[in-house]
């Protein structure tokens, strides 16, 4: 799937002349997290709630300290905090470095784009005009609309469990083939020998559990802490 398979459309936006309060009401209004700035139909920059945290008009904007020598070196508040904390539009609050995707973007990369740069969306961009945006929330909806994939209706014999299994782990760098035994019996997936961590216990549970067929997972590995001198 791509970033046009999930985007919101057509997209709430606002000008650089939007007065912050009316841009508080829509977040509100729409229920989202930040709005894009767009100016002769091109985006400029994105208000988002983190960009209104600090406002005068609340009481919770960055305290100027009292200390010469903070000031002098910037410790005790910035001319950035006080123009955010007490400007009326959007071009003085928003946030002007953008990240943004294209139409085609996968949904793996934009994932991890959010994550990366620790955002709740980011906006599409098609040619420079703004198409959309992909949220946080459209990546959970994605997932909650996609259907798995249909087992097939003749269950798969234990070999062919096995087979799947460990052409799965093979591709895996946390994998630690050598040291793992995958017995198939009855659709129940053992795993024997020594494993590096928990977590890799978890993702091997998770690899058979995705292959049709597999009815339980039996992990007997030790862990490397617990039968040192394994690897």
């Amino acid at each position: 799937m791509r970033a046009r398979d999930i985007m919101t459309s057509p997209v709430v936006t606002v000008g650089p002349e939007t007065p912050v309060h009316e841009i508080a009401t829509l977040l509100l209004e729409h229920r989202i997290s930040g709005v894009p700035v767009v100016e002769h139909a091109r985006l400029i920059g994105f208000v988002s709630e983190g960009d209104l945290l600090h406002r005068q008009e609340i009481g919770t904007e960055r305290k100027a300290s009292g200390s010469w020598w903070l000031r002098l070196f910037g410790v005790a508040g910035s001319a950035d905090d006080y123009i955010k904390s007490h400007a009326s539009r959007a071009r003085d609050v928003m946030t002007r470095e953008v990240v943004s995707v294209e139409p085609d973007t996968g949904l793996a990369e934009i994932a991890t784009l959010l994550e990366k740069r620790r955002i709740k969306r980011v906006p599409v961009l098609s040619e420079g005009n703004l198409v959309g945006i992909v949220s946080r929330a459209n990546l959970v909806q994605a997932i909650a609309t996609a259907r798995p994939t249909a087992s097939p209706v003749t269950p798969p014999v234990d070999s062919a469990i096995r087979g799947r299994l460990l052409a799965e782990l093979g591709h895996q760098p946390w994998w630690a083939g050598p040291n793992s035994q995958v017995i198939v019996m009855d659709g129940v997936v053992h795993y024997w020998g020594v494993a590096r961590s928990d977590s890799e216990r978890e993702a091997a549970r998770v690899a058979a559990e995705n292959v049709p067929g597999v009815k339980r997972v039996e992990d007997h590995r030790l862990v490397y802490t617990e039968y040192p001198g394994a690897f």
